[in-house]
């Protein structure tokens, strides 16, 4: 037998195990001895250098027993389809690729439809998988997620939250804890015609007016005259949700309080409700298109173009739509018909993205360091300057080259810092499914409210 002794199967000499131990225990012993010894004389000193001594022994020999360095291996973030410009969140992915060999990462991109992506990052979820590292979750999602247990928390504490807006980190927080980082944020504008508007209206009141008066005034020979004040979005999907709700806090009212009790039948609540059917039937005057009823953000911004309506609210992404392609000598795109942004009267609804570390990853510090990266400011001014991600860092948009390239960049700010998180529900999207319902009820009977809007609401939140 050689002088180390027998071999345990992990390969540590089993022997030398022993003596090591006995070694170690004997300098515990010695530390707790001293310790007495010199506690009345010199208080916990001299143990207390004893006890490190001992503590350092065992660190030099053994391997820690809580690594804080980021974990080897390949990093996978769960992702809807990038509509960016230029896809610049592989470029990202690319550069934090060149510096870290030991954990590099890729996108699996799912479908771009919002409801199926959620839907598939459930089911990968559900099934408890470890080879996902990181979801790119909806704003609404963050609730469902953390509840389910797909997500785990950060350390708040640890975590620098210094720099990002403040609505944006509102929607990765959930029962006081911080479940993720904000990638992008993104706020409705108010799109509107400059030819005919000398300025934005401040009020659902003041658009109606500034509608009802240029329509009066009639064509007189322009080219592309709105026949209709507003388009937006209310078809059948989370645009109508959005828009009611804002429709809603434009008029002072709320669908929820903030203890999530549905307060729909308040009488401001009603009223935002009843100017979306009033508008849609007063028959003179037609103040919002009635294709809105089946439009979504493209076809909303087609209306918009082709001249049919006075108003847009639409994403800043809509924005890219109504100007030409950059010209190849100066870079510069013009307008496809004349128009300026402006904040949403109200103030809108927030939407945006968050980065969440997957709950069964099997490298939770590497991919939480990786979502460090991509929300860091340099991240954050690439994927509004060359993508057109609206940034969650307020300096990003103090940036000459992002103003230059969006002019919008200090309104978007403001609509971002004036915009309403939605409810932060653990069955938001049943809920979803049930107002959209209701505002299309409401709409149909003349801005009344069903009897019973409020009960289907409430077993909506409670996801029956």
């Amino acid at each position: 037998m050689s002088d180390s002794g027998p071999t345990s199967e992990d390969g540590i000499a089993t022997g030398t195990g022993r003596r090591l131990g006995r070694r170690l225990l004997r300098a515990g012993r010695a530390g707790t001895a001293a310790l007495r010894r010199h506690r009345g004389r010199t208080g916990f000193g001299l143990g207390l250098v004893v006890g490190v001594a001992a503590t350092a022994a065992t660190m030099t020999l053994v391997p820690p027993l809580f690594p804080t360095g980021p974990e080897a291996g390949e990093l996978v973030i769960l992702s809807g389809h990038d509509d960016g410009a230029g896809g610049q969140r592989q470029v990202l992915v690319d550069q934090w690729n060149a510096t870290h060999p030991d954990n590099k990462a890729r996108i699996e991109v799912l479908s771009s439809i919002a409801d199926a992506q959620r839907s598939e990052m459930v089911a990968r979820a559900d099934k408890r998988t470890d080879q996902i590292d990181i979801y790119n979750l909806d704003v609404t999602w963050i609730a469902e997620f953390a509840d389910q247990h797909y997500i785990r928390p950060l350390d708040a504490g640890s975590v620098d939250q210094s720099g990002f807006l403040e609505k944006p980190m509102k929607t990765c927080r959930y029962q006081n804890q911080l479940w993720a980082l904000p990638f992008n944020t993104d706020a409705p504008l108010l799109y509107y015609r400059g030819d005919l508007v000398a300025a934005p209206p401040a009020s659902w009141a003041q658009l109606v007016e500034q509608t009802r008066q240029v329509l009066a005034a009639g064509a007189s020979g322009r080219e592309k005259f709105p026949q209709a004040g507003f388009v937006g979005q209310l078809g059948g999907y989370e645009g109508r949700t959005v828009n009611a709700l804002e429709a809603i806090i434009e008029a002072g009212g709320a669908v929820l309080d903030d203890d999530d009790q549905v307060v729909i039948d308040s009488k401001r609540a009603r009223d935002g409700l009843k100017h979306l059917a009033d508008g849609l039937a007063e028959a003179s005057q037609q103040l919002i298109m009635k294709g809105s009823l089946d439009f979504n953000e493209a076809a909303s911004t087609q209306a918009f173009v082709n001249g049919q309506a006075l108003f847009m609210r639409n994403w800043p992404v809509a924005h890219r739509s109504l100007m030409t392609a950059p010209d190849t000598a100066t870079g510069q795109s013009q307008p496809l018909i004349p128009f300026q942004v402006a904040p949403l009267p109200g103030g809108g609804v927030l939407g945006g993205q968050n980065l969440a570390v997957a709950d069964r990853s099997r490298r939770p510090r590497a991919a939480r360091a990786l979502i460090e990266f991509l929300t860091s400011a340099r991240s954050q001014q690439i994927l509004f300057e060359r993508g057109g991600f609206a940034a969650t860092r307020a300096i990003v948009y103090q940036d000459a080259a992002v103003i230059r390239q969006y002019p919008y960049a200090p309104t978007l700010l403001k609509a971002v810092g004036q915009a309403t998180p939605r409810p932060q529900l653990r069955h938001y999207n049943r809920f979803s499914a049930e107002f959209q319902e209701v505002v299309k009820e409401t709409i149909d009977n003349d801005g009344q409210l069903p009897t019973d809007a409020v009960d289907r609401l409430r077993d909506a939140i409670r996801g029956r």
